[in-house]
């Protein structure tokens, strides 16, 4: 078995489901107003040229062909030629949308395409938290070859319905995703300190390497100093960098992802507490259980049936 990195991981555990929205087709000068809506919005702009004005965030986006952003707190948002203008609702455009294309205006002039990701509620914030409100991507680099593509073939799948275009277009919603994740990361600047997490720290070679070998293998009893070892800095080079890069000591890191890999086998396995915890390298259930309850806020049999509740 080929052994998954660590965003394709993160991504598995939150099982994404792809609800692929109808495309925008708008033609002249207009502003429409979308509502507040579940788990997280990916939204290209395939030609044309609008601003994104967010709920909650008091800048405005200039967005042009080939642009594409994730909306990532389902808050209310609005996309406009012009901010000043009076909003229209977004659902009676969409709501008349025929062959997977809502048209405004005539159309002609823009072409949006978008999709929404529904996820496990309980593991959402693991990649969302630590990504701000709006994560808008640039227009066209060699990088974006492959969104380009997946772009082109979902607009196709929109205007031309085929057999099995569901599927097609769910799949294809899910490489989008993780290219646009992928263009993210790698736009962040070296001196930009303000983006923190384990998703940002894959953008360093050495913590990239160390967030990988421990999900590699998140039963084995990593010490510091083995860590240390596979980044290639002596130990307390390491812990510093690591607390600055991730938010939480290596150690620290290794107990929420174990309970995060045991939250979702207790919710979605028939095996034993005890057959978790020694999978995950404790010794003993009690341990694995103090373990689980101060990390989860909850029991390993509270979560099983479901409480609901949300881990730090």
């Amino acid at each position: 078995m080929v052994a998954l990195d660590p965003l394709s991981e993160v991504l598995s555990l939150l099982k994404p489901r792809g609800y692929v929205s109808a495309g925008l087709d708008a033609g002249g000068d207009w502003a429409l107003q979308f509502p507040s809506h579940e788990g997280i919005k990916f939204n290209a702009l395939l030609h044309g040229t609008c601003w994104l004005s967010v709920e909650g965030d008091p800048r405005s986006y200039r967005l042009e062909a080939g642009d594409c952003f994730l909306l990532t707190r389902g808050r209310p948002f609005t996309l406009a030629t012009d901010p000043s203008l009076d909003t229209t609702d977004a659902r009676t455009i969409y709501a008349a949308a025929r062959g997977g294309i809502a048209t405004h205006n005539g159309g002609g002039d823009l072409l949006l395409v978008g999709v929404r990701f529904a996820f496990a509620a309980e593991h959402a914030d693991l990649l969302f938290g630590s990504l701000p409100s709006v994560v808008h991507v640039r227009q066209a680099s060699d990088q974006a070859l492959v969104l380009r593509w997946a772009l082109e073939r979902l607009t196709t799948e929109l205007r031309e319905p085929q057999p099995g275009g569901f599927l097609v277009a769910e799949h294809l919603a899910h490489i989008m995703l993780v290219q646009v994740l992928r263009l993210y990361l790698t736009s962040r600047e070296p001196q930009d300190t303000t983006r923190v997490g384990w998703f940002f720290a894959l953008s360093d070679r050495h913590l990239s390497a160390v967030v990988g070998a421990l999900h590699a293998e998140p039963a084995r009893p990593w010490t510091v100093e083995e860590l240390a070892r596979i980044a290639g800095m002596s130990r307390s080079t390491f812990a510093m960098k690591f607390k600055q890069g991730v938010g939480l000591s290596p150690m620290d890191y290794l107990t929420r992802w174990r309970m995060r890999l045991a939250g979702d086998r207790l919710r979605h396995s028939g095996e034993n507490v005890s057959s978790i915890a020694m999978s995950l390298g404790y010794e003993s259930e009690s341990a694995f259980s103090t373990a689980f309850k101060r990390v989860m806020s909850c029991s390993p049999g509270q979560y099983r049936r479901g409480r609901n509740l949300t881990a730090p």
